[in-house]
């Protein structure tokens, strides 16, 4: 199956209509890791593919999600974006036209909202009267040689990282560290002043990837200094969660990071995304840190789309009123003031 990120949208003369159905999970490494069915299972009450059928009967891509009941809603959230099937060639249109199908779809087995998909999931397009956002995310290209991804890393940041390595920093790989990781991560998001999982609910995250998850560990002297949590296949390697403790080793995250990216690329991965960027983020903000952090380690940004969708209104307010208490709004909320045009979102 061909990557996402290698896809082009070709002209043509008539989109076909493309009708959105359940179809039969059928996952294998060549496809993205967050359409597995364990995983799915793993994170959502309700689960499912749902496939992109045209007027020939053919099925064009697939679309995975699940559904979280939370306070009595029925939440879909979409965990890819829409995923091509086969060698034939699916423009933006015909996109469009699947997903107001999968509106449909969610309509009439009677779901409230579909929510903002993970970071990970960067659409092309949106289904009319959708709610929509730009996002992005940066990405590694590890279909390179390793000494050209070194020559991509900044000046600065193969400073730290030869620091860090002459310092004797030490990257570990390993399921066991699933509880200091948690403690590590959960930790950095507090500083952050923002949630995180609990740790039964990490733990099923993680195990739920099974073969295609990895924890990465930064060690200095005996002291964790940072961790990592990744989720692979053949297509694409994801940075998930990350933290440090404080006052970490300098460049002890760093070199996690450059040697993760050289772990997956020897595995024969294609691309290592750091999953999710927002665009355009106001400077000097921590959103823009972030974002040259991943720029120093050679990544470059690819957008695209985050979008919603208020399936039942009435019930969808409770979801909208009370993402914005919790945390002032969604993804698409705080990103949409982006657009820099009213109406449908088009490539």
């Amino acid at each position: 199956m061909p990557s996402i990120a290698d896809r082009q949208v070709p002209s043509v003369a008539r989109p076909y209509e493309i009708k959105a159905e359940p179809i039969e999970i059928r996952w294998d490494v060549s496809m993205p890791v967050f359409a597995e069915e364990t995983f799915l299972r793993a994170v959502g009450d309700e689960y499912g593919w749902l496939g992109g059928i045209d007027e020939r009967g053919s099925l064009r891509c697939i679309l995975p999600y699940t559904i979280v009941r939370k306070g009595g809603l029925r939440l879909v959230r979409f965990r890819m974006e829409t995923i091509l099937y086969g060698d034939e060639e699916l423009n933006v249109n015909e996109e469009k036209s699947f997903l107001n199908n999968v509106v449909r779809y969610f309509k009439n087995v009677r779901a409230d909202v579909i929510i903002p998909p993970t970071n990970n999931a960067l659409f092309r397009t949106c289904p009319d009267g959708a709610n929509a956002a730009p996002y992005g995310s940066y990405v590694v290209d590890l279909q390179q040689p390793e000494d050209l991804l070194w020559q991509n890393v900044s000046k600065t940041t193969r400073s730290n990282i030869r620091t860090a390595q002459k310092d004797g920093v030490s990257i570990h790989e390993g399921t066991g560290f699933l509880q200091p990781a948690h403690e590590v991560i959960r930790q950095t998001f507090r500083r952050s002043k923002m949630n995180f999982m609990d740790r039964e609910s990490f733990k099923r995250f993680v195990l739920a990837l099974g073969e295609n998850g990895k924890i990465l560990m930064a060690d200095f002297q005996g002291v964790p200094q940072s961790f990592a949590v990744f989720a692979f296949s053949k297509p694409c390697a994801y940075w998930i969660y990350g933290g440090n403790i404080q006052d970490q080793r300098q460049g002890a995250m760093k070199l996690l990071q450059w040697e993760a990216i050289r772990l997956f690329r020897n595995l024969g991965v294609k691309k290592f995304d750091f999953f999710g960027a927002r665009i355009n983020p106001e400077k000097g903000s921590k959103q823009e840190g972030i974002n040259l952090m991943k720029k120093h380690l050679g990544a470059s940004l690819v957008e695209g789309y985050v979008w919603k969708y208020s399936l039942r209104p009435s019930r969808a307010w409770l979801y909208s009123m009370g993402v914005r208490m919790l945390r002032g709004g969604d993804i698409v909320d705080q990103e949409a003031h982006k657009l820099d045009w009213v109406g449908n979102v088009e490539s």
